[in-house]
């Protein structure tokens, strides 16, 4: 996935690329900085969405259960379960964003700013050396604004993809499906929720790279934010959605299956399921 994201960045940072297509940056950037280009950030990127994964989706069941407690039990919680899902993956996204941030800006960095450093250690401790906590955290708003829609997207959506794919087996047919047609099923549910968490997080995930190339002018993050947006305009926003749309849905649709084999392997439970009470008879 690095390969796609060095070139959307760009895309989105630097004005000689604007109006391009992702092939033919892709080839200009090769062209004049080898093909290593492609792999800018790798470091930074394996590392934080590693710490913010692992927290996302550990918090994601943390936080659905305790809502549902919150609601009065399984029963009482299924005419809220949207409700819960969206609340959930929120605030599992917002804490687990504490971990992203400083990895993200380090990315970023890397890819608009040739010759920044060589590698993550070396922008890391650049970045910690000039400017600390306040240069890594400047993206921490716009970095919730894209994550937050994102993760939601991915968990929400999700949620009803499965609800909906229950809702079309009988329980016979549902308590005897095989392993692989559990992992196409999850495959499928993840594929539909990736695409729907690249469309609500593209804006937030544009003027997350504009911010953490120093672009926005002065003023809060929000004030940034406000300012950024207003300038890009909605297409502006959607720079480059479509290749974004394909990354993220074999991100997410990858990443649930993980999550599946993970917890399959380690004997953990399916955990709080609530719109299954609406499928069984």
């Amino acid at each position: 996935m690095t390969p796609i994201d060095v070139v959307k960045t760009r895309i989105q940072v630097d004005p000689s690329f604007k109006g391009r297509g992702m092939i033919s940056v892709g080839k200009d950037l090769v062209a004049k900085n080898g093909p290593g280009v492609l792999m800018t950030g790798f470091g930074p990127t394996a590392v934080g969405y590693l710490l913010q994964g692992g927290a996302k989706f550990a918090g994601y069941e943390y936080w659905k259960a305790k809502l549902v407690d919150l609601a009065g039990g399984y029963e009482a919680a299924i005419p809220h379960r949207t409700a819960i899902y969206l609340a959930g993956s929120s605030i599992a996204e917002f804490f687990a964003d504490i971990l992203l941030t400083p990895c993200e800006a380090t990315r970023i960095r890397l890819v608009s700013q040739k010759g920044y450093a060589n590698g993550f250690v070396g922008a890391f401790a650049r970045m910690a050396r000039e400017g600390g906590l306040r240069e890594f955290y400047a993206g921490f708003v716009p970095i919730l604004a894209k994550q937050i829609p994102y993760a939601v997207g991915q968990f929400t959506v999700n949620e009803w993809a499965h609800e909906a794919v229950n809702k079309s087996m009988s329980p016979e047919t549902r308590k005897n499906l095989s392993a692989p047609t559990n992992g196409a099923i999850t495959l499928g549910c993840g594929v539909v929720a990736g695409a729907a968490a690249a469309v609500i997080s593209q804006p937030g995930d544009t003027l997350l790279s504009q911010i953490n190339k120093g672009e926005g002018g002065p003023g809060s993050a929000t004030s940034k934010l406000i300012r950024l947006a207003k300038e890009a305009g909605p297409a502006g926003l959607f720079v480059e959605l479509g290749p974004r749309i394909l990354m993220t849905a074999g991100l997410v649709s990858g990443q649930f299956i993980l999550y599946k084999a993970i917890k399959d392997a380690l004997g953990a439970s399916e955990g709080v399921v609530i719109h299954k009470a609406t499928t069984e008879e």
